[in-house]
């Protein structure tokens, strides 16, 4: 979508719409006053009123979209309100849409555009029939603004993030007969044109590492199972330690031998949302050249029950030296994680380690599907990233890691297994991978919950894959990080 910022007197163009922002307790007056009063419209959050061809108004159609009260808005608020004026437009015929908020200075304006972008997102490209009246109609949006220019200025680090977020949504949304390690390598490889270094290690050169517990995840795929190393060197001292994220990329988990149910298992595709996280991460830091040095590591592996496939009970040996015996092979994202961890450890030093998974069930059982579960090791890298999630809207509950539930991973002829039941389920994969920390501080985000929504209750999340990840990881990089 389009994105343009006008001011108030700029004149109205065929086929616009409008909507105007309303606060609760502020319904407009004039005009209007009879329509809202005969609705139950009031302002509160997330109401609309639409009115076709209101009377005395020189515009076809005005939507009046409820945004709460006035001392609540703020830029989460703009989005959402943008977003939810292209939820009652999108499909009415008109091509723009012309959105007016009470006294919008420059960065809120931005934010309104970053809302409409996100919400506008679409993965259609292998829809061949839809009828011309489902699609969108719109195509542009101008934004009312005092002043067009500096809203112009503050748009195009919250571009970057909708880019990256749309990128990330991609990935996430495609079926895995085409999005499979290789491919997603390749897709990852192009954004060497942003300024990224790209670097893909296959299976030969995995083996040479001694990756046995990512490796072992994949051997029942005859799809090559890949670990792409993307970096991203934008501080003043380029030598200047990193700091590191790592995703786990199932490009699809049918269980392995510990099949999953049938129903459901089509889901099973945005099993690497933690890696198209970090892929969308390393997108946007380098389209708004982050002044920080990253690496971030996807390990991408297929998981599949063929003859060759890793069986219950096989002991594998992980990167590090410890070895694990293999319970559950449907426990398999930790298995690829410890590998890509110890990796990145073992070859840049970073200082902190942030890994993200579509882990764990359990974690939808625990906390629900509107927050992710973090796990860290270190109070102040928690905290960094529990204050990006509130001003971001993409919220984290930290969850405890007990020494004491680490008996539930102790094996019998190994030194760990990979699943320790039911019982604190995420808690347990969590230690599994705190094992493969080698002192550095580190945070474990479970993205289970998050990582794909159907049905959204959030305005500028169609429904689908999220993007979670991208903007509260983008945040705190930019707060806590750069300089």
């Amino acid at each position: 979508m389009e994105i343009e910022f006008v001011a108030a007197a700029a004149a109205l163009q065929p086929k616009t719409a409008v909507a105007q922002i309303v606060f609760e307790g502020e319904a407009p007056k004039g005009k209007l006053d009879q329509a809202v009063a005969a609705s139950r419209f009031t302002g509160a959050k997330g109401q609309t009123l639409d009115l076709v061809t209101p009377a005395g108004l020189d515009v076809a159609r005005l939507v009046l979209i409820g945004t709460g009260k006035r001392e609540g808005f703020d830029a989460l608020a703009a989005e959402h309100a943008a977003a939810n004026a292209y939820a009652a437009l999108k499909a009415t015929g008109f091509e723009i849409l012309r959105l007016e908020i009470p006294e919008a200075d420059a960065e809120t304006a931005a934010h309104a555009a970053l809302g409409l972008r996100l919400a506008a997102y679409r993965f259609d490209k292998y829809r061949t029939k839809e009828p011309a009246d489902k699609k969108p109609s719109l195509l542009s949006a101008q934004i009312v603004t005092a002043d067009p220019d500096a809203a112009r200025t503050a748009f195009p680090p919250l571009a970057a993030v909708a880019d990256a977020v749309s990128f990330t949504r991609d990935l996430v949304s495609e079926p895995a007969n085409i999005l499979y390690p290789v491919e997603f390598a390749r897709r990852v490889k192009e954004l060497g044109s942003l300024g990224l270094e790209v670097e893909i290690l296959g299976e030969p050169e995995m083996t040479k590492l001694g990756m046995g517990s990512l490796l072992g995840v994949g051997q029942g795929s005859v799809r090559e199972s890949q670990l792409v190393v993307i970096r991203w060197n934008g501080a003043a001292d380029k030598a200047a330690q990193p700091i590191a994220f790592v995703g786990k990329g199932v490009c699809f988990d049918s269980g392995g031998i510990s099949i999953k149910p049938a129903e459901g298992m089509e889901d099973m595709k945005w099993d690497m949302g933690g890696a198209g996280a970090v892929a969308g991460l390393m997108h946007v830091l380098a389209a708004r050249k982050a002044k920080v040095n990253v690496v971030g590591i996807l390990g991408l592996v297929e998981n599949m029950p063929d003859a060759n496939a890793q069986r219950p009970g096989d002991v594998v040996t992980s990167m590090s030296g410890q070895t694990i015996e293999v319970i559950n092979t449907d426990a398999e994202g930790r298995l690829v994680l410890a590998d890509a961890i110890w990796y990145c450890q073992d070859r840049f030093k970073p200082k902190l380690i942030v890994d993200l998974a579509t882990l764990t069930g359990a974690i939808i059982t625990a906390l629900g599907n509107e927050y992710a579960g973090l796990f860290s090791n270190n109070d102040e890298l928690a905290a960094n990233l529990l204050d990006a999630s509130q001003k971001e809207g993409e919220l984290l509950w930290r969850m405890p890691l007990p020494d004491a539930y680490n008996k539930q991973i102790d094996s019998v002829i190994a030194d760990v297994k990979n699943t320790g039941g039911r019982a604190g389920g995420s808690i347990t994969a969590a230690l599994f991978i705190q094992k493969f920390i080698n002192g550095v501080p580190w945070a474990h985000l479970d993205i289970a919950s998050t990582a794909w929504k159907k049905p959204s209750s959030t305005p500028t999340i169609p429904d689908g894959a999220t993007g979670y990840g991208v903007r509260l990881l983008n945040r705190m990089v930019q707060e806590k990080y750069e300089g």
